[in-house]
């Protein structure tokens, strides 16, 4: 069947809620990859790694080479890999998650993937820890690597799943479900649908000030979940 609608998927906030895990993983990997101790810790909120890192080293007093960068997220790898026993314990799916992946995996015309601010194999990572790689297609998702302008991930991942799939997918098709502004700003700037959830750091009414086409309060209700997405 010709693939119809693609959904893309923020995780943090949105699939999962890992706490403060994250910002422990951080000191441990600058370190690593920098021999120095972590002062000024990173902000996320929907932002890239690729931003988070570069603005982390700058902050910190150490230059953002390259090759730095990229020691940086391999350590950042190996703190989530060694912390993978301590998932299921200390961060949680939130409700709704499974479900909606699952019923929309059964729709014969959606690709589901992801866009997110995570590093590929830390994306992996997450998700596993609640069996929710199933219906997700990673090999076709715009990750934290790509770019410091969340934006960017959007048309890359709509590239990949157009490529795949041997179809393209109109801006109107194309939904991004996250739980920032952020999340909200990478839909629009492509003409995409926002549908943002008020799972995170961010209040119903900061979502829609910053231009959702629908907020909802969660994943839970599924018809409305539906309606938001499918239309």
């Amino acid at each position: 069947m010709t693939k119809t609608r693609l959904l893309l998927w923020d995780i943090d906030h949105t699939l999962v809620d890992f706490a403060e895990l994250g910002s422990a993983w951080y000191a441990a990997a600058f370190t690593a990859a920098t021999g120095a101790t972590l002062r000024v810790h990173p902000v996320f909120g929907g932002r890239t790694e690729l931003a988070t890192t570069t603005e982390l080293l700058t902050a910190n007093g150490v230059e953002a080479a390259q090759e730095t960068i990229e020691a940086l997220f391999a350590a950042l790898v190996a703190e989530s890999e060694r912390a993978a026993h301590r998932f299921a314990a200390e961060a949680r799916v939130l409700p709704g998650a499974a479900e909606a992946l699952t019923a929309f995996a059964g729709h014969d015309g959606v690709v589901q993937s992801l866009v997110t601010g995570n590093l590929p194999e830390i994306s992996r990572h997450k998700l596993a820890a609640f069996d929710l790689l199933d219906h997700l297609d990673l090999e076709i998702g715009g990750y934290g690597t790509l770019s410091v302008h969340r934006p960017d991930l959007v048309p890359h991942a709509v590239a990949l799943a157009a490529a795949k799939h041997g179809t393209e997918f109109d801006p109107g098709a194309v939904v991004v479900i996250g739980d920032t502004p952020n999340d909200v700003q990478a839909a629009l700037h492509h003409g995409a649908v926002s549908v943002a959830v008020a799972t995170g750091r961010f209040s119903a009414e900061e979502l829609r000030a910053a231009g959702a086409h629908t907020v909802l309060p969660d994943l839970a209700d599924f018809d409305a979940v539906r309606s938001a997405i499918l239309g």
